[in-house]
């Protein structure tokens, strides 16, 4: 995700960030990391239909609806365009499939992009969860490429633009998924 694309306020990428971060970690049943020596280099989160939740926090809860209600005035036309885009575009999909659960987060530390790392994580969910069907949402501002290169099938793509703070953003949103 490159928040930066979006706002170069250093507040608002560290809310945003942060919002994102406990929001996706707050809904995930698996949380895999990879490491090199000590250091996190990868992190992928998923949501799946049936298991514990991974992460359970008070404060993250609190965290979040209190980022949500800032965000709801700081980029009115923003943030509930792309929501509403995934939902509409997630609601056609379950009409004809019955998913599995979500992939919320995959990331690679800038520095460790294709070295492997981002396939060793979706590698790991897929042993973990082998033969169920999962979904996910990006976007034209992310890698999405990554994604075509595995095996996904894109099942949705809209066109939108957010307004966020006089700036008018055009962005596809996509909708990938995979039977592991």
């Amino acid at each position: 995700m490159g928040v930066r694309n979006y706002t170069d306020k250093p507040d608002e990428i560290n809310l945003y960030s942060k919002y994102f971060w406990y929001m996706e970690l707050s809904r995930s049943t698996q949380i895999i990391a990879a490491y090199e020596g000590d250091d996190p280099v990868g992190v992928l989160l998923a949501d799946m239909k049936g298991e514990k939740k991974a992460y359970t926090s008070v404060r993250a809860k609190i965290f979040i609806k209190t980022a949500e209600l800032l965000m709801a005035v700081m980029f009115r036309g923003g943030a509930n365009t792309y929501s509403e885009t995934n939902e509409s575009m997630l609601s056609e999909f379950i009409k004809n499939n019955h998913p599995d659960g979500e992939m919320g987060f995959l990331a690679v530390e800038p520095g460790h992009n294709g070295k492997g790392i981002g396939t060793i994580l979706l590698n790991e969910l897929a042993e973990r969860e082998k033969g169920k069907q999962i979904y996910l949402f990006t976007d034209s501002g992310c890698t999405y490429q990554f994604y075509d290169k595995r095996g996904f099938t894109k099942e949705a793509e809209r066109d939108i633009v957010l307004n966020l703070h006089e700036k008018k953003i055009p962005l596809k949103c996509f909708l990938y998924s995979k039977i592991l």
